[in-house]
């Protein structure tokens, strides 16, 4: 008897300005277990962006942003997003900073860069508790990946062409880690190299591998804003992997 594969359980809502996504295989896909881990994690997502949205007038981003709170007075998890905010800067030499000029020409913090991958990678923690159960969740493009049996059927994660989103320059099996795609397809220039205020012209989308997200979205993005070294920038980077398509439309493996 040959046993019947039956098509993941997937759901998607629209959490911190972008669509989150969920697909579950497995002993609990879609059962009354996993739905609760689902609300935890879309918890999770919403309490990441009541606290970091730039596009909330109560968030806490936007109070610092104002000078109504302290930065001094941070609460937890926003010190361990500007934590990891810091590392990133001084890694990318500066070209990956959070710190921004406003349109008034005043210091604003923007922790995007970081706030998508670190919220999804939190999230995911509550799906991946799921016992036999693989987890694919992706933020905005970003995915973070998880099979049960670390040596079960992979997740096939595309990677777009930043030239024609509608097709793929390559295709990869992930079982457990995470994938980060930082480019200019989908949001335009909105990545800016820290060093000169300006965005890269040499590169169209870096996507970087790595072990969890948070580190795959921050490289990404960090990748990105080096503009031509950034392949050889992220050759340097510890357990990560990636593709580099740059604005010619050559590729390169890292």
């Amino acid at each position: 008897m040959t046993a019947v594969r039956t098509a993941p359980w997937r759901d998607v809502v629209h959490v911190m300005g972008l669509p989150v996504s969920v697909a579950l295989r497995g002993r609990h896909a879609g059962d009354g277990r996993a739905l609760t881990a689902w609300a935890l994690a879309r918890a999770e997502l919403d309490a990441a962006d009541a606290m970091f949205s730039r596009h909330r007038d109560d968030s806490w981003v936007t109070l610092l942003n104002r000078g109504l709170v302290d930065l001094a007075d941070a609460p937890a998890l926003a010190r361990e997003v500007l934590a990891l905010a810091e590392d990133a800067r001084l890694a990318s030499g500066g070209a990956f900073d959070v710190r921004r000029r406003d349109a008034a020409g005043r210091m604003a913090l923007d922790t995007d860069g970081v706030v998508k991958g670190w919220a999804v990678q939190r999230a995911a923690a509550h799906l991946q508790a799921l016992p036999g159960t693989d987890v694919c969740l992706g933020g905005g493009g970003d995915l973070v990946c998880w099979t049960a049996d670390p040596d079960g059927e992979p997740w096939q994660i595309g990677i777009e062409d930043p030239h024609d989103p509608t097709s793929l320059v390559a295709r990869v099996p992930v079982r457990r880690g995470g994938v980060a795609t930082s480019g200019t397809a989908h949001r335009g220039d909105h990545v800016v190299d820290g060093r000169t205020g300006r965005a890269p012209a040499d590169v169209a989308s870096v996507t970087v591998l790595a072990p969890d997200l948070v580190g795959a979205d921050i490289d990404a993005t960090a990748a990105f804003a080096r503009g031509a070294d950034a392949a050889a920038w992220l050759r340097l980077r510890p357990g990560r992997g990636g593709l580099v398509v740059w604005t010619d439309g050559r590729t390169e493996t890292v």
